[in-house]
């Protein structure tokens, strides 16, 4: 099935289970791909796969090393293992987001892929891959990738430069949708295994040396891959802003989760507790507009003092008011945050919430 024909006359394709651009002409190529990856001008196309072998499948290699993988994957799409730069994730194709943005002569086109929910992450979290052998699986799915194609010659340098734009773009749509890392309590920079192929067109007669944010190029950039990373997003697995507006997605990555609170909350509770009965009521609150609004300005806090932007006094001062207004609009009485650390901040807001919870079990 062709998708478009992009400004360098090349035409997208979605079959197999793959995107696949072959080249009319030779292209400028940047990518991160392990086969065929780095600078290259010898490529006759690029590809994004999906590894996905179907629903709660592990995604596993078709030959003992990575590599072998993907020029298996290459050869059965009919392309040149030789010539070709290949993608891999577990993000159906059919979630593509693909964006175009012009400027007079110059036109940037984004074609993403993606989902976070199972990897995302923050850069310089723990990690515990060290292996420089091949792996006998795929990475966890959830890879963001991302093919840029740009309709302009650039020099090797700035089609790096505009890999790097790309990327801080990628990252300034996880922040606009407050996605959380699944590995500490950061918010996710990207996850752990996204990639990136970078398109240049050397037969354009717009030459262009710059691609960072002051250049048109760098905005276009932006234009197109930020939004197409959050429609994959939401197209792949919900991530969007109406996802989001839950009190319970805010503070997942400090800890706060549905089967914690129905512990806590059962553990405190004397006569016989009904787990349906609460979790009903918790789902009923956690999108209230004023909870989840105390909520964002509430983990923003316990961010801010993360950064060391706010010392530990004027975050327990603040997080008490935002207590006391959450208390009282549910008509309950709110604790207050003695210390002035982080984990007496969690606390008190899930203090305050199981006893909301508790009282609207009462009025059921």
């Amino acid at each position: 099935m062709k998708l478009c024909v992009l400004a360098t006359g090349d035409s997208v394709y979605r079959y197999y289970k793959s995107i696949v651009i072959p080249f009319e002409q030779p292209r400028k190529v940047s990518s991160t791909a392990i086969v065929n990856g780095g600078y290259r001008e010898d490529l006759t196309a690029v590809f994004n796969n999906d590894c996905n072998p179907g629903a709660g499948m592990e995604c596993t290699m078709r030959a003992p090393t990575y590599q072998e993988h993907m020029r298996i994957i290459t050869e059965e799409i009919g392309l040149d293992p030789a010539t070709t730069a290949g993608m891999g994730t577990a993000a159906s194709m059919e979630n593509v987001a693909i964006h175009t943005e012009c400027y007079q002569n110059l036109t940037v086109t984004a074609i993403v892929t993606g989902g976070i929910e199972v990897n995302g992450g923050r850069v310089g979290d723990p990690a515990d891959y060290f292996k420089p052998i091949a792996k006998s699986t795929l990475e966890k799915p959830g890879t963001i990738n991302i093919i840029l194609v740009i309709d302009a010659d650039l020099p090797p340098g700035i089609l790096n430069r505009a890999m790097v734009t790309c990327t801080e773009a990628k990252t300034a749509a996880l922040q606009e949708l407050m996605a959380g890392s699944n590995y500490s309590t950061g918010l996710a920079t990207g996850s752990g295994t996204d990639q990136t192929i970078v398109v240049a067109n050397p037969a354009s007669p717009l030459y262009l040396e710059s691609a960072g944010k002051h250049s048109k190029l760098g905005e276009l950039i932006g234009r197109t891959v930020l939004p197409a990373v959050k429609e994959a997003l939401g197209k792949q697995t919900g991530l969007s802003p109406r996802q989001q507006h839950s009190m319970l997605r805010r503070f997942k990555r400090y800890g706060i989760l549905e089967e914690n609170l129905w512990q806590a909350y059962a553990g405190n509770t004397g006569k016989a507790v009904i787990k349906p009965k609460f979790l009903d009521v918790l789902h009923q609150i956690d999108s209230d507009n004023y909870l989840v609004t105390y909520a964002a300005l509430y983990v923003h806090l316990l961010d801010e003092l993360q950064w060391e932007l706010l010392s530990g006094i004027e975050v327990r001062q603040a997080a008490n008011e935002l207590l006391t207004a959450a208390a009282t609009k549910y008509g309950v009485e709110a604790p207050v945050i003695i210390g002035t650390c982080i984990d007496s901040c969690l606390k008190a807001w899930q203090s305050v919430l199981l006893t909301i919870i508790r009282e609207k079990c009462r009025e059921l």
